[in-house]
């Protein structure tokens, strides 16, 4: 049967799914198992011997209805997700105590030479249908995923020559309603489908205005890093796709995203001593507002019936630029430009463009149907720098990165109740660094250019038995590849007589991954338990120096618990558990031994969310969330963890025409310091409150 008889257009529509992957289930057919595509072999959920999380699209509005911060919705979903900082920034916020790497459509939003911390802020989430999570370590989808995969699939069209919507939010606290605290949400698609030409656009724009905490204070903005608060974003995505037969698709897709800070508050410093947090003000920060701009184009091609085999390939192209906020940093001074005692503002400028491919080759159906096989070679050429905005000063300088990765991955089924899979990826990996000067703070000394480069071969193994109906047990093993940041390498060498050529800092990160656990699925009823050990005898720590982050080359180990509970009380009532539970240890004094905690720059709390979704009629849905941060006791001082509950709730009704949505977060109205203010530094600067209880409307029009 050809494919285009199974798979009509206009329910495919324009899933930019990267090519390597598994098609898109039609919506008209209900598909017993759900397809992994981040997995890069079309694994279902069930036959992964990691764990995998698949957000659905209805799971994906219920979060949309309560925030737009897209950090704080994978949170809400996710217990070994770190809690959100609330910020333009997310760094810190890990996945399994690690950094996962962040896609969209198969295309790679992390920037693994220069990491900005602002890989969720590349899309606005009202253009995302799914978002699948495969947590842990591995390598399957290249550089990065140390933590795991966090895959952000795009929306496609509704059947139909033409279909629009319209979006509308608007956000406030509930103690006051003022212009500077008010937000303001659009968003607006169309899509459709004529003859073999399956087409979609969307257009996006949000203003957020000032948030304010439980006790009704402004929370500090973050002048620096970027804030959420006072800012303007605007997203603009395209696709059009054309059907060259009923097994040939071609797909271009475009998208535009920017969110920038308007520069009308400046931060009053916080006393964390006397548990006082960082406030805002009405003012004019130093230097220009910080900003985040992101283009990303992709374009593929997919052949699903070549000699029995599916053929997939992907080109990508992205430009990306991060500015940060001025401030007057020990690292920026010179006495050359501002002689001492005067202080000298700067601000960094982060500027990464990257293209590459993906291919592969699959087929199915060998040995009976027992045995499927898949080939494939990616490739990534990163080019990176980061320099002083205001003085036009080299920070890092120009970097190149090449990435040369062929794999292969195999599954087996010897008997219908044992599934194993196995598989190999070759990374290659080149830098080429020009000699630079470093920054008069670190000494101005001359580091010797250089193109060291990096081999190694990573494997992975795992089984999934189902011993009995219901019942299945799962097992893995498997490696995940990433350099450290290169750029505070580089940046933060202060003794003379150096090369990037031999410096052992820049030695990539393997991170070993063990995994084991047991699933059951009965009717309504479902659950799943997990253990996993992360480990790498060369990993990367980030800690605070005086006031710029280092990085640390040490021994690092992150083992944990992760348990998930869904139970369908009634066709249209259920309710879900889940809950998280790591621990970080370190090799502080290079003896072997891990002998202290990583904070929670690093580690998420152990956590527990759970909730009820309801329809109560054809017409009338809500949600309950309820999330628990647990307290949690670090080795540095001050950074012990004052666990916090939070919980939300949201409605939605039809009308005649449209939907309207009615939503609270933080419904107790907690006042609490966020997670990163507390444990993952010591600062009064940044000594933020979380937002406090804030009412959302929206309306949505279909037509």
């Amino acid at each position: 049967m050809h494919h285009r008889q199974l798979w009509p257009a206009s329910a495919i529509g324009l899933v930019l799914a990267c090519p390597v992957y598994a098609a898109e289930p039609p919506q008209n057919h209900v598909l017993d198992p759900v397809v992994v595509t981040a997995s890069r072999t079309g694994t279902t959920q069930e036959d992964s011997p990691q764990v995998v999380r698949i957000i659905q699209k209805e799971e994906i509005e219920e979060q949309r209805r309560i925030t737009s911060d897209s950090s704080q919705i994978l949170s809400n979903l996710l217990p070994s997700f770190s809690p959100s900082r609330q910020k333009m920034s997310g760094s810190g916020e890990t996945l399994r105590g690690r950094t996962p790497l962040v896609l969209i459509d198969g295309i790679p939003q992390s920037n693994p030479l220069r990491p900005t911390g602002r890989e969720m802020h590349t899309i606005d989430f009202a253009m995302v249908e799914r978002i699948e999570v495969i947590q842990g370590a591995n390598a399957t989808n290249g550089l990065g995923a140390t933590g795991g995969v966090i895959n952000l699939i795009t929306k496609r069209p509704e059947p139909g020559s033409l279909n629009q919507n319209i979006d509308v939010q608007v956000s406030t606290p509930t103690s006051e309603m003022k212009s500077e605290t008010l937000s303001y949400k659009t968003h607006y698609g169309v899509s459709g489908n004529a003859g073999n030409v399956d087409y979609l656009f969307a257009l996006g724009y949000e203003e957020q205005g000032m948030f304010l905490d439980g006790d009704n204070h402004l929370i500090g903005v973050d002048n620096t890093q970027g804030d959420l608060m006072n800012s303007r974003a605007y997203d603009a995505m395209g696709k059009l796709a054309y059907w060259l037969d009923d097994n040939q698709r071609l797909q271009l897709s475009v998208n535009r995203y920017r969110i920038k800070g308007l520069n009308e508050y400046v931060s009053v410093t916080g006393k964390r001593d006397d548990g006082v947090p960082t406030t805002s003000t009405r003012g004019t920060p130093e230097g220009d507002a910080p900003y985040n701009e992101v283009w990303t184009t992709g374009l593929s091609y997919d052949h699903y019936d070549l000699a029995g085999m599916q053929f997939s390939a992907l080109a990508f192209y992205q430009d990306y630029e991060s500015l940060f906020g001025a401030t007057d940093s020990n690292s920026f001074q010179d006495p050359a430009i501002v002689p001492a005692p005067g202080r000298l503002y700067d601000q960094t400028m982060a500027e990464t463009t990257k293209y590459g491919t993906k291919v592969s080759l699959t087929k199915d159906g060998l040995w009976n149907g027992r045995l499927k096989f898949t080939g494939g070679f990616d490739t990534l050429f990163d080019n990176t720098e980061q320099f002083l905005w205001l003085t036009d000063r080299t920070y890092v300088p120009e970097v190149e990165y090449t990435d040369l990765s062929p794999f292969i991955q195999i599954q087996l089924k010897p008997i219908d109740s044992l599934t194993l899979s196995a598989g190999a990826r070759y990374e290659y990996a080149e830098l080429k660094i020009d000699g630079y000067h470093t920054v008069a703070a670190n000494n101005g000394v001359y580091v010797e250019g250089g193109d060291p480069s990096f081999n190694d071969t990573l494997y992975n193994v795992g089984l999934v038995w189902a011993p009995r109906d219901n019942w299945s047990l799962f097992a893995s093993y498997s490696e995940g590849f990433a350099l450290p940041d290169v750029g505070r390498v580089l940046r933060g060498i202060q003794d003379p007589g150096r090369s990037v050529e031999d410096f052992q800092n820049l030695r990539p990160i393997v991170t070993d991954n063990v995994e084991g656990g047991v699933r059951y699925q009965d009717g309504p009823f479902n659950a799943e338990v997990s253990y996993y050990v992360s480990s790498s005898d060369f990993g990367t720590r980030v800690e605070l120096e005086n006031d710029a982050f280092v990085m640390r080359r040490e021994k690092t180990k992150i083992d944990g618990i992760e348990g998930t509970l869904g139970y369908q009380f009634t066709p249209n009532h259920s309710g879900k558990l889940s809950y998280s539970h790591m621990r970080g240890r370190y090799d502080s004094n290079d003896d072997g031994s891990l002998d202290a905690r990583l904070n929670g720059l690093n580690v998420a709390p152990d956590r527990l969310i759970t909730s009820w979704s309801a329809r109560w009629s054809p017409k009338l849905t809500s949600i309950v969330q309820a999330n628990y941060a647990f307290d949690k006791n670090f080795d540095g001082e001050d950074e012990d963890f004052d666990g916090f509950l939070l919980v939300d709730a949201a409605i939605g009704y039809q009308l005649p025409k449209g939907q309207l949505s009615v939503a609270l977060s933080n419904l107790l109205n907690k006042q609490y310091v966020t997670y990163y203010s507390q444990s993952a530094l010591v600062n009064n600067d940044r000594y933020f409150t979380g937002r406090g209880r804030t009412l959302t409307v929206g309306y949505r029009l279909n037509f």
